[in-house]
């Protein structure tokens, strides 16, 4: 008997490895040549989607995850490389607002409060990318997150039918970041079997948002 499951633990190990192996392939595959980290080689885009973490760490320290991403999008914008960004965040719960935060550290950065829009729905990723389309009317994005989830967030646009790109925050290379990278290789394996097996869609759409029709592009006359 013990033989017996220590045969189905090694198969079943043996088939995760195999499952991170693939979809990180798919992933990186599907991305390739669509993430930048140069500011003045990324295309434009009108719209920017900044994907949301929270802003302190449960011992209250700064999130440098958090920290990079709102500087990122800034740089982008401040470039003229977008002229309007979503935050797409988590708000499920009294007192946790992650697209406020967001929002609150862009304008504190030189981001006119007028160029943001708040997604309030975006619980997870492929929330956050299939609402910039059915919610907010956009089939051509920038992501702005860390190139490992840029990549993901690429790919599950792409199946969205969004011409995405993405620009690569600052990396976080604590003992965080590292888990957090981890964590990341499983995320790609859920982000595969959403897209090819279980046609996952978000928790919540909602009528339609019009992004920016009265005001003129970041440069414009």
């Amino acid at each position: 008997m013990k033989r017996k499951l220590k045969v189905i633990v090694g198969l079943v190990a043996g088939l995760a490895v195999v499952a991170v192996i693939a979809a990180g392939a798919l992933i990186r595959a599907e991305s390739h040549g669509r993430t930048y980290s140069d500011v003045t080689r990324i295309p434009h885009r009108r719209v920017g989607v900044l994907l949301g973490c929270s802003r302190r760490l449960s011992n209250g320290r700064t999130n440098l995850f958090f920290s990079y991403r709102v500087a990122a999008a800034a740089t982008l914008f401040q470039a003229g490389k977008i002229d309007f960004i979503i935050v797409s965040g988590d708000n499920h719960v009294s007192g946790y607002d992650e697209p406020t935060d967001m929002k609150q550290a862009l304008v504190a950065a030189g981001v006119p409060a007028g160029r943001i829009y708040c997604d309030f729905a975006g619980f997870r990723t492929l929330d956050s990318i299939a609402r910039a389309k059915a919610v907010f009317g956009q089939t051509s994005i920038t992501v702005v997150s860390q190139e490992f989830h840029n990549q993901r967030a690429i790919y599950l646009a792409r199946h969205e039918g969004i011409d995405a790109v993405g620009f690569n925050a600052r990396e976080v290379t604590s003992v965080r970041g590292v888990r957090t990278t981890l964590r990341e290789q499983f995320a790609r394996v859920k982000a595969v079997l959403d897209v090819c097996l279980l046609g996952t869609r978000p928790k919540f759409l909602g009528p339609r948002i019009e992004i920016g029709d009265a005001i003129q592009p970041a440069g414009g006359g």
